[in-house]
């Protein structure tokens, strides 16, 4: 699907942000977090995206990092937790602190984010507890943000590095964070 997108954002919402990608318009949901570091009216971003398709329904969401995507798309899993509450979870919590929560199982800090209740809280804490580890492996690519991110690529090609050297470099910079 719809996996990633770079453009103009138009207007920014409370809870969405209308991005022009060459004259197409896409309407973006995220987070509280994601929409604060998303650039402002008129500047270009670059944002994940996950496109969930109901019977009567499409709509986009927006991740800054593959982590935070990957958040969502595990809560979206637990029954009883949709795409709002997903965002409403991370919009609490943020990425770290979701990963924290169900991995030590503080199932209140969860219910602390806006529409979920102690049933679905502690649902979200055992059904997700054994798939912290593989989102903690994913390797940090963020997007979008307001700091002048540099690519990889932007980095490694102009230096004309060898494959391994380069290699030896991306591990670098990954360790660095």
């Amino acid at each position: 699907m719809i996996g990633r997108l770079r453009g103009r954002v138009d207007y920014k919402a409370q809870d969405h942000f209308l991005l022009d990608v060459n004259g197409v318009g896409y309407l973006v949901f995220c987070s509280e977090r994601t929409l604060a570091e998303i650039a402002t009216d008129g500047e270009f971003t670059t944002i994940y995206t996950d496109l969930l398709v109901r019977e009567d329904l499409m709509q986009l969401f927006g991740f800054l990092s593959q982590i935070e995507k990957e958040w969502y798309r595990l809560l979206m899993s637990v029954q009883g937790v949709g795409a709002k509450a997903s965002l409403a979870i991370l919009s609490a919590l943020g990425e770290d602190g979701v990963s924290r929560a169900i991995a030590l199982g503080d199932w209140t800090s969860i219910k602390s984010a806006k529409g979920i209740g102690p049933k679905t809280a502690q649902r979200v804490v055992n059904e997700l507890k054994d798939k912290v580890a593989h989102v903690m492996s994913i390797v940090p690519s963020e997007v979008g943000g307001r700091e002048n991110k540099i690519a990889e690529k932007e980095v490694i090609e102009p230096v004309s590095y060898t494959h391994l050297r380069a290699h030896e470099t991306r591990e670098d910079l990954v360790c660095r964070g």
